[in-house]
Formats: structure tokens, C-alpha cells, sequence
């Protein structure tokens, strides 16, 4: 059984490398996909820095001489305003514009409250960390002012104060860089439904397409045998994109600058290890799984069809934790794809994982697997799938 079975495997094998589809799909997600996601990420990251400097705009400067002090004095360049504050932030020709009424200086002598107006486009993402910049400064001097009012008529400021939190953050720098990490089960599980669906594709409806699949049915090769062989060299090609694509998506993500924010988006070795022991057992299910639909389709552009269907499912446990955080359950482990979900979250997040996940993951993701491989031959025993076209 061993002989026959590698030679089909061989052959397959040969086959796919030879295709410049599936090498397409071996090598252009892993390359193309960490990069697009390292460079929004980056531009993400810039756009949400905070600013030190910042030239505001400001109308009515001159009724309000103490907060524009406040301002200069924290490194924020008073400038000239346009003559339409609107239309200027609207045409994306200044960022924002700070407009003080001419009552402003009467009412903050006399200790009631004054009004500014901070104007801007909430839509731009660019101009977000200005903004943030700007208006916690103006609350930081009405905080000052208000305290030294309180001071003035003999009033201790922190009776203001009831409570007060002090925060006690426990996370470490990994934990913090989560919603970043978390891009990474999601791109490996991609990776595994994506690096051997043209194998597994060509192989069964493409073979048959081409009418290359009924010489290959009489040589003296059982069904078994005949799918394991195809379904081998497919597992190849899906492990090795999700390998691939493992070490793409950890070069990309060290070159997003978050250290700022005090995290870290690097794996340590036992974690990459982790990945992999949890990602690579999947393979054997999808592939076969892949190779189970497409033997139902009567073209390989069907099967394309279908493929591309199921290229949906790994997304939907990675939307589920999104939308809806839930602890990792034991039973979760006994499902394919959504326990490998489950355990890369916490392998990502540096949790501890009991080796008997690792062994509960692959082995349901080998059983399933082992139920599609029978399946598949059986199907290659009717003349229905083989000369359905």
C-alpha cells in the first residue's frame, strides 16, 4: 500500500510544483498579506501617537490672554485662523480651529463658566491626536482654574474629589499588544485553507476536468490509497503556507512601532513552537476536507467556487472571540478550526496551555480528517463522481 501511495503522492506533488497557480497560492498570501497589514498597522500606530507640538488656529485669541499662555507654554504654536474656520477644515486646509467669543473674558472674571469653541472634522483620522492634544490641554487649564477659585473663597479643592481611582494595571506588554496579536491566528488559519486549495482542487475536480482522472483509476492503485496520496501532497502545501506565512506575519509585525505604548509584539520561541504544534495538525482536515467538496463539483471553476466559500470559515471563530469574548472551554478543543482558534488566543496572549489541548485539537482535527479521506474514496468508487461532468 506504502509504494503505490507515495507514487501518487510524488506525482501530485510534482504536479503542483510544476503549476505556477499553486505556487501563487503558496507564496503571494504569506508575502502579500503581512505586508498590507504591516503598513496599516504602522499608519494606525502613527496616527494615534500623541502629538507634542501642535499649530492651532485660534479666533479670539486676544479675550482669552491666560489660556492662550496656558497653551504656548505646552508647546502649542498659536497661528493666524482662517477667515472661514468651516470651509477651511472642510477643504483639509488646517486640522482644527479654536474660536473664543468676545463674552469669554467677561464671564471667566466674574466666575461663570466661558465657552470655547474647538472645531474639527472627526472623520480624519489624521487629525485625531491634535485634537485629543488640544481639548485635554484646554481641560487641564479649566482644571487649574477651578481649583484655584475653590482656593480663593476658602475651599479645600479635593473636597470636589470623593473618590479617586488609582489604577493597578496588571497586564504585561504582550497583553497590551493583544488587539495587534490577535492579527496572527487569524492569518495562519487563513494560510492552512488557503496554501492547499489548489492542489486539493486540481487533483480531484481538475483531474477530472481534464480526463486524467479515469487512467488514473485503472492502474492497480486502491481508492484509499489513491486519495492518500493526493491528500499528502496537499497537506505539503497547506503546512507549508501556514509555516510560511507564520514567519511573514512576526517579520512584519516587529517592524510596527508600539513600543511607544509599551508593548511588544514579539513572540517568544516556545510561543512560536506553540503556533505551529497547534496550526499544523489542521492541515490534515482541511486539506481533506477541501478534497471532499471538490469532488462534488462538476468543474474545477465550481470547485473554485466552493473553495472560496469555505476560505469563510476560519474567519468565523476570529469574529465570534472579536464580537463576543469568550473564556476557552475544554469542549471547544473537540471542534476543528475553533479550538485551534481558541488555543493560538492563548498561546498569542502568553497564557498557560496544558499539553492535553495540544493532543485534544490534533487529534480531532486527524479524525475528522480521517472520516473526509473515506468519504472522498468512497466517492471515487461511483460513476457518477468520476464521469459526472
Amino acid at each position: 500500500m506504502m509504494g503505490p501511495l507515495f507514487a501518487v503522492f510524488r506525482k501530485e506533488l510534482l504536479d503542483s510544483l510544476r503549476d505556477r497557480r499553486s505556487l501563487l497560492s503558496l507564496l503571494l498570501f504569506p508575502l502579500v498579506g503581512p505586508v498590507l497589514m504591516s503598513l496599516v498597522l504602522t499608519q494606525a500606530v502613527e496616527q494615534q501617537a500623541p502629538v507634542t507640538s501642535v499649530k492651532l488656529p485660534v479666533a479670539g485669541a486676544d479675550h482669552a490672554p491666560g489660556l492662550i499662555a496656558f497653551l504656548e507654554s505646552r508647546d502649542v504654536e498659536i497661528v493666524e485662523p482662517p477667515a472661514d474656520p468651516i470651509t477651511a477644515i472642510r477643504d483639509q486646509q488646517v486640522d482644527l480651529v479654536l474660536v473664543i467669543p468676545a463674552t469669554f473674558g467677561a464671564r471667566f472674571r466674574t466666575g461663570r463658566t466661558a465657552t470655547v469653541e474647538l472645531i474639527s472634522d472627526d472623520s480624519r483620522t489624521d487629525t485625531q491626536s491634535s485634537v485629543r492634544r488640544v481639548r485635554g490641554l484646554i481641560a487641564a487649564h479649566s482644571q487649574a482654574v477651578g481649583a484655584l477659585r475653590l482656593l480663593a473663597h476658602g475651599v479645600n479643592p479635593a473636597l470636589g474629589e470623593a473618590v479617586r481611582i488609582t489604577d493597578v494595571d496588571l497586564s504585561t506588554p504582550k497583553k497590551r499588544a493583544a488587539i495587534f496579536l490577535n492579527l496572527i491566528p487569524m492569518f495562519v488559519l487563513l494560510a492552512v485553507f488557503i496554501g492547499g486549495m489548489h492542489s486539493a482542487t486540481d487533483s480531484t475536480a481538475g483531474e477530472r476536468e481534464r480526463g486524467s482522472l479515469e487512467p488514473l483509476l485503472i492502474t492497480p492503485i486502491g481508492r484509499r490509497s489513491l486519495v492518500l496520496g493526493k491528500w499528502l501532497a496537499a497537506v505539503v502545501f497547506s503546512g507549508s503556507t501556514a509555516v510560511f506565512t507564520l514567519g511573514c506575519t512576526l517579520l512584519a509585525l516587529g517592524r510596527v512601532p508600539v513600543e511607544r505604548f509599551g508593548m511588544s509584539l514579539s513572540l517568544a520561541p516556545l510561543q512560536i513552537v506553540g503556533v505551529l504544534v497547534a496550526v499544523l495538525p489542521l492541515a490534515l482536515f482541511v486539506a481533506a476536507a477541501q478534497m471532499l467538496v471538490a469532488s462534488f463539483a462538476r468543474s474545477f471553476k465550481e470547485a473554485q467556487t466552493y473553495m472560496s466559500l469555505m476560505v469563510f470559515i476560519p474567519m468565523l471563530p476570529g469574529l465570534l472571540f472579536t464580537i463576543q469574548p469568550i473564556k476557552t472551554a475544554a469542549w471547544m478543543m473537540l471542534v476543528p478550526v475553533l479550538g485551534q482558534q481558541a488555543l493560538l488566543m492563548d498561546v498569542i496572549r502568553g497564557e498557560p496551555v496544558a499539553i492535553a489541548s495540544y493532543g485534544v485539537t490534533a487529534l480531532s482535527a486527524t479524525l475528522a480528517a480521517l472520516l473526509c479521506i473515506q468519504a472522498t474514496a468512497a466517492l471515487f468508487r461511483r460513476e457518477r463522481i468520476i464521469f459526472g461532468r
